[in-house]
């Protein structure tokens, strides 16, 4: 029996770092852990509790890592070698004491509240940064995501998993294309004019990657079925986040926020909107349970009619810490790629402008796009012209259309009246209506009933209402 396991090995629960303790713990020599009788007393600073000084001299309680904080001891400075873990409680002992309106130089003792917040503090920032790694390595795409809170005690959601793609609900099913591309150079020689083509649109992309249709058009990308490689110029938001992005903690009440740690160029692809997809039925139903919990994440897919929805709340990437502005600088863009059905389209987030390293990423949850149908352009119609330019229709055909549900869809809740008298919502073919505001505008009710939710997003052009 014992021969044929030698070749076993069994995934262990414990970290590294964990074995290890539990080696000196028990005053076990372990070659393979790198501990033996010479580093048993070894001890490494988990995180400080507490500050003194007497007659000059500073002392810290230490919390050793992997022992209980009834072990804590006092050490005096000199031998602390935790350059890092020092720099840091000073620096939230300076935060803390200005934020009571105290001096920012220590005291000579810290009170137990003082103390007992930093201990808090420490803990936060352990549990931040496990999460942090997890979201790292749960992430399939190139840009790093980092964790801060520089403002309160709030640790990482208590239920969040984070995905890459759409997770399907129950009975929804996503059909994957089943023909692709045969050009020899997407952009430059598309044959039948590539994927978009096929479907009668126009290619999305310049040569760096930037969108370049208007906002309201959507973007058909190259498919697993496509002749074309990864590095094809149609091959853009299936490659996922390129930017290193930061989740930290807002200081104006709007809970957690996105910001970018590099700088992104105008009309660069910056995130998808990823979560689990629900009919609308369940997101009605949904709506309600998260309106009384004050905190909802519904995203409508309502591009050619309203079916689907996207539900972020437990299952969601990074876009579902993305804080809402009147003045965004992200747009939305319906995509296809592997599936062709109008009514389950990818949502990715573009850059409106440049966008400098450190400044939060948000978008619009109520974004209006005054885009006609795409259907128009069959009948030469352009996108540029203002729809009161567009009346009387241009044919017969298209007076029905202009009263017909092909039109409708946007996100508007009034009702729109054109010259001649008749009504039509003025068509949004991307408005995609955010049922959210994270619980911190005072949502008494569903958004889908349009009930006015005011707006925190502090910009001079701010509606004061999010719908």
């Amino acid at each position: 029996m014992a021969e044929n396991l030698k070749g076993c090995s069994v995934c262990c629960k414990s970290s590294w770092n964990q074995l290890q303790d539990l080696c000196r713990l028990a005053k076990l020599s372990c070659p393979a852990l790198g501990i033996s009788k010479r580093n048993f007393y070894d001890f490494e600073v988990e995180y400080l509790c507490d500050y003194k000084k007497i007659r000059e001299q500073e002392y810290y309680l230490v919390k050793w890592r992997g022992y209980p904080e009834s072990e804590s001891t006092w050490e005096p400075r000199q031998n602390l070698k935790c350059v890092r873990i020092l720099k840091q409680f000073h620096k939230d002992l300076e935060r803390e004491l200005l934020r009571r309106h105290q001096r920012s130089k220590p005291p000579r003792h810290l009170d137990p509240s003082l103390a007992n917040y930093l201990v808090q503090k420490a803990k936060q920032r352990r549990a931040l940064r496990r999460w942090e790694q997890e979201l790292n390595a749960k992430r399939n795409h190139l840009g790093r995501i980092t964790v801060e809170n520089e403002v309160d005690l709030d640790g990482p959601p208590r239920a969040f998993v984070y995905i890459n793609e759409y997770r399907v609900g129950e009975g929804i099913t996503l059909n994957q294309v089943a023909v692709g591309c045969e050009c020899q150079d997407c952009l430059w020689a598309p044959a039948g004019g590539c994927c978009p083509g096929a479907s009668l649109h126009k290619f999305a992309y310049n040569d760096q990657g930037q969108v370049r249709l208007r906002a309201g058009l959507p973007i058909y990308e190259c498919n697993s079925r496509c002749s074309c490689g990864y590095d094809c110029p149609n091959r853009v938001v299936q490659k996922g986040i390129r930017y290193d992005l930061c989740i930290f903690r807002t200081d104006d009440g709007r809970g957690w926020g996105v910001r970018t740690l590099e700088k992104i160029r105008k009309n660069s692809f910056v995130m998808e909107y990823v979560g689990e997809i629900i009919t609308s039925e369940e997101a009605e139903r949904r709506g309600q349970i998260y309106d009384r919990q004050g905190a909802t994440y519904l995203f409508d897919l309502d591009y050619v009619e309203d079916v689907y929805t996207v539900d972020a709340a437990y299952y969601g990437n990074i876009s579902h810490f993305v804080n809402h502005s009147c003045d965004p600088n992200l747009q939305v863009y319906n995509v296809f790629i592997d599936n062709l059905d109008e009514r389950l389209p990818r949502i990715a987030f573009f850059a409106t402008r440049t966008i400098r390293a450190g400044e939060e990423l948000t978008f619009d949850y109520n974004m209006q796009v005054t885009q006609l149908s795409p259907l128009l352009t069959l009948f030469g119609l352009p996108h540029s012209k203002p729809l009161d330019t567009l009346w009387p229709p241009a044919s017969p055909l298209l007076d029905k259309l202009a009263t017909s549900e092909t039109l409708k869809g946007g996100s508007l809740t009034g009702e729109f009246r054109c010259p001649s008298g008749c009504p039509v919502d003025p068509v949004d073919m991307e408005s995609t209506r955010m049922d959210s505001n994270f619980g911190l505008a005072g949502l008494p009710g569903s958004p889908k009933k349009r009930v006015r939710i005011e707006c925190k997003c502090g910009t001079e052009s701010c509606r004061k209402y999010l719908f």
